[in-house]
């Protein structure tokens, strides 16, 4: 990422139309996997965004970071399945492939399948100049975002303009941002799109993951540590059977109760994962499971770095304040 963008990104969401009608609700009732239609309202009552329940990351594994792309016929499969089994939120980036993934996106939603999801996708902003416009009011994006904002860039933001929904990285794996992220998003009825909920496959495959990372994986889980975070992949593991359920969906479950304002985006590149990602939504959590989830993934019980220096996080990504854009 060049030096003069900040860690956030912008997300923009830009669609003809909000998945609301009588038709649209009949429909998801109707698609393989109906439960995923479960009407999220992301935003404040002016600006808002509607979305079924669970959500797509398309990028992940897809088109970069997660190893190799994969055949571009096979993930425009996968997301055409998504989308007949109610998904109707996509996320993307200029930053994944770079490129290339939405390019993807766009052979995939050819034909009026555009017409049947929100899309959102995210660029850098580059502050040289003194200032970038976003003009809403042309009509050529319909929602505003951020990703990886502090909580002080959020409220920054949602000044200007009326913020829907802020991206972040929150699951058992990672929960710093309960500290004071979620509860300003919260404060300013702003939605939460939750990426990374299994821990970038932590919670799929366990320790064992790293055995299996190519080289051009930037997810360089620390070796030396993992034998510590097995204890939470034990724990989670041992709850999980309980429950009759498998371990990732037992940690996607857990986001999903974190509130009607939360939509978690869970990547995949194969239909059975997602299929089986979708089945957490039928994992039901009582308060004193959660709280045990919650004390098993407490903080500090989970050791290594994000992203290992690979990327800054919202701790590093504090807007410049207004004077230093000042000639």
């Amino acid at each position: 990422m060049p030096s003069s963008l900040p860690a956030h990104y912008i997300t923009l969401f830009e669609s003809p139309f909000l998945i609301t009608s009588t038709n649209s609700l009949k429909f998801a009732a109707d698609s393989v996997k109906h439960q995923t239609w479960r009407p999220q309202k992301l935003g404040g009552s002016t600006w808002v965004l509607r979305a079924s329940k669970y959500q797509l990351k398309a990028w992940v594994g897809m088109s970069a970071f997660y190893g190799p792309p994969k055949p571009e016929s096979d993930m425009i499969a996968l997301i055409h399945h998504a989308i007949d089994s109610g998904i109707t939120l996509l996320d993307t980036s200029d930053v994944y492939g770079p490129h290339t993934n939405e390019i993807l996106l766009g052979k995939a939603l050819k034909d009026g399948v555009r017409e049947m999801v929100e899309l959102a996708t995210k660029f850098g902003i580059d502050y040289t100049d003194g200032k970038r416009d976003i003009r809403v009011e042309e009509g050529k994006i319909k929602y505003i975002g951020l990703s990886e904002a502090s909580a002080s860039t959020i409220r920054r933001a949602h000044a200007v303009h009326p913020i829907s929904a802020v991206q972040l990285e929150w699951s058992l794996w990672s929960r710093d941002v309960e500290a004071d992220i979620i509860p300003t998003c919260r404060e300013l009825g702003i939605g939460i799109v939750a990426y990374s909920p299994l821990g970038r496959g932590f919670f799929s495959s366990g320790p064992k993951i790293v055995e299996n990372l190519s080289d051009d994986d930037f997810r360089k889980f620390q070796p030396e540590i993992m034998e510590h975070n097995q204890l939470l992949y034990d724990r989670v593991n041992e709850i999980a059977a309980k429950k009759g359920c498998t371990q990732s969906q037992l940690a996607l479950a857990w986001v999903h109760h974190q509130g009607n304002d939360v939509c978690p985006i869970p990547g995949t590149t194969k239909i059975e994962n997602f299929n089986q990602n979708v089945g957490a939504l039928s994992v039901k959590l009582t308060p004193e499971e959660m709280s045990e989830l919650e004390s098993i993934a407490s903080a500090g019980s989970v050791k290594g770095d994000r992203y290992g220096g690979f990327l800054v996080t919202h701790d590093e990504s504090e807007t410049p304040p207004l004077s230093s854009w000042r000639p």
